[in-house]
């Protein structure tokens, strides 16, 4: 009786923590300018919502995958599985990068040309890609050993 309250005590003191960094989170998070303070706990919450997110991502890209016969998830494998889940598509369809020529499709749909239709973004609004690129204006970091 007594190892199965240890048990219960270490189960309950275990804690969780994030697999992402919280800084990287609290800058992302701070890019909206209606946002003044943001508290531990709502870091937390953000912080496991996004690994759920992308385990969710993951996990049905690698069944589009399997279901293509592949061992690797493409990014066409991505844009099938953001597409098959509506809610994740209203908001990350447009923001996905649009796919390279694949070798799945027969020769004549990589031939024929296709216009670029992507929708631009609402005023104000950054894609997260260009977040994590390095500004132009900033050169290589030297560091003098004298």
């Amino acid at each position: 009786m007594a190892e199965e309250e240890n048990i219960a005590e270490k189960e309950n003191t275990e804690t969780t923590r994030p697999e992402f960094p919280i800084g990287r989170i609290k800058k992302i998070m701070k890019i909206d300018k209606d946002i003044n303070k943001i508290t531990s706990e709502a870091m937390f919450l953000v912080s496991c919502s996004t690994e759920l997110f992308l385990r969710f991502l993951a996990d049905n890209s690698a069944k589009v995958a399997v279901e293509k016969k592949r061992k690797t998830i493409k990014l066409d494998h991505i844009r099938t599985a953001v597409k098959r889940h509506q809610p994740t598509s209203d908001f990350l369809l447009d923001s996905l990068p649009q796919p390279v020529q694949s070798e799945d499709r027969p020769a004549t749909d990589r031939t024929r040309s296709r216009p670029n239709t992507e929708k631009p973004l609402p005023v104000g609004t950054r894609r997260i890609d260009d977040f994590f690129s390095k500004p132009a204006e900033e050169g290589p970091v030297q560091i003098n050993n004298d």
